[in-house]
């Protein structure tokens, strides 16, 4: 790092850049950043650092900035044009990245889903035992003095995870996503076949993926699951509405019980890597399993709160393996409640691709309700509305709009989970606040 300079991040908001700037800060750097003014969930922990924010200008360039560029925004947008026409170093935050974990153990979280939730509870854990920094995709990030471990999510959308050289990869699975840049599943699987080679000292690699069975690697591969030819086994699982509970085996030899306080299967898998990591590094197995049963979740993975007698899930989702998650997780912790989802669609070329997939996903709830497609910088507009996924919707699939979400009233003591990656939050406010103007009311 250069202590003579400001990092000055343009799109600081972003989740991993966010992210990113607490890091440096927390390591004694001058670190300021520009974004859009709207408020963003993001933005809070920024502010309490003591992170000077500023609106878009390119005024706000000038001599002594490292600029990071956040990859939202193209080389034309006017900061990130200026700077370069200054001969200011700029790097992209990928490539930023790349340098900030060297000089640490650091251990990359991939995969088409689970990422955050897995790097999130790794951080935990680890952070719980030996000094650690951390980057997580919920806009969380920490940096320590003298950290052993550096973890951070490793994002494969236009592979910018080859950027990074990790210690250690984790990879939760190889599925399609990012249908406007991946061409086909077998081009996904290349991105992480490469980051399989750049993997430094081992992987750990969800062992009912076929597609990460057929990986090749110079470094060892430890395939973690339920199945018997998994190096990292759980067995006797036992999950109910406190949480989940399992044993785990390592070649044969019993590691113990673990416990987390966390719903659904895929948080059982999510553990098992977490637990393998650590074992690897020769972590004493009973600060682990002390660690696990803290851990309390990351922002906009299941975030779940209580208003009027009714439960309110907010979730990241956004693809039909994580749909169909998050409503596992629900039905496992509210067994006897109505699960009720409001679901944005993100992205026009994510929803044509994937529609029978969401249907399919979303049928599993007892009742489905849709936002208009959310559209994101990449792409304004598209041949496909949420009209046309609604109609493949078996369980319900009226679109709603925030100026009227009184459809959601005829819940009572039941369970709705708002789901997107987009703008989701401001449906799930409005209900919100509909739902305490009526329980004021009534009072």
């Amino acid at each position: 790092m250069n202590s003579d300079t400001v990092y000055h991040f343009v799109g600081i908001k972003g989740t991993g850049m966010s992210a990113m700037a607490l890091i440096l800060h927390d390591r004694g750097e001058k670190v300021q950043g520009s974004d859009i003014e709207q408020y963003t969930f993001t933005q809070r922990g920024l502010e309490k650092a003591g992170i000077k924010l500023l609106p878009f200008d390119v005024h706000n360039i000038h001599e002594g900035l490292t600029v990071i560029a956040g990859n939202s925004f193209t080389d034309d947008h006017p900061e990130i044009k200026k700077a370069r026409e200054m001969g200011l170093t700029v790097y992209r935050y990928h490539e930023f990245l790349g340098k900030m974990i060297k000089g640490k153990t650091s251990i990359g979280v991939s995969g088409a889903h689970g990422k955050t939730s897995t790097t999130g509870l790794l951080a935990h854990v680890l952070s719980g035992i030996s000094p650690t920094d951390y980057l997580i995709g919920d806009g969380s990030g920490k940096g320590v003095p003298n950290a052993r471990f550096f973890v951070y999510e490793a994002d494969e959308y236009r592979r910018h995870f080859l950027a990074t050289k990790p210690d250690y990869a984790i990879m939760t699975n190889i599925d399609f996503d990012h249908p406007d840049y991946y061409k086909s599943i077998d081009d996904v699987q290349d991105a992480f076949q490469t980051f399989a080679n750049q993997t430094q000292k081992g992987i750990f690699a969800w062992g009912d993926d076929k597609r990460l069975r057929e990986l090749k690697a110079k470094v060892p591969i430890y395939y973690y699951g339920l199945g018997d030819n998994d190096d990292f086994q759980a067995f006797d699982v036992k999950r109910t509405t406190k949480g989940s509970s399992f044993h785990v085996r390592f070649k044969g030899q019993d590691l113990g019980e673990f416990s987390v306080p966390l719903f659904g299967e895929h948080n059982v898998f999510n553990s098992l890597a977490v637990i393998a990591v650590a074992y690897s590094e020769d972590v004493d197995l009973a600060e682990i399993r002390r660690e696990l049963k803290t851990f309390d979740g990351v922002k906009r993975r299941f975030s779940e709160r209580k208003i009027s007698g009714m439960t309110i899930i907010d979730d990241y989702a956004h693809h039909p393996t994580e749909i169909k998650a998050t409503i596992d997780a629900a039905r496992q912790e509210y067994p006897n409640k109505k699960i009720a989802v409001v679901f944005q669609p993100h992205t026009f070329s994510r929803t044509i691709a994937l529609m029978d997939d969401f249907a399919k996903s979303l049928n599993l709830a007892d009742e489905v309700f849709l936002t208009k497609i959310y559209s994101s910088p990449r792409e304004s507009s598209g041949k496909v509305s949420s009209e046309d996924l609604s109609k493949k919707i078996t369980k319900g699939g009226r679109i709603l709009s925030v100026d009227n979400m009184s459809p959601l009233l005829d819940y009572d003591n039941d369970v709705i989970i708002f789901m997107g990656a987009g703008d989701i939050q401001k449906y799930e406010k409005t209900y919100e606040d509909l739902l305490s103007h009526l329980s004021k009311h009534n009072n």
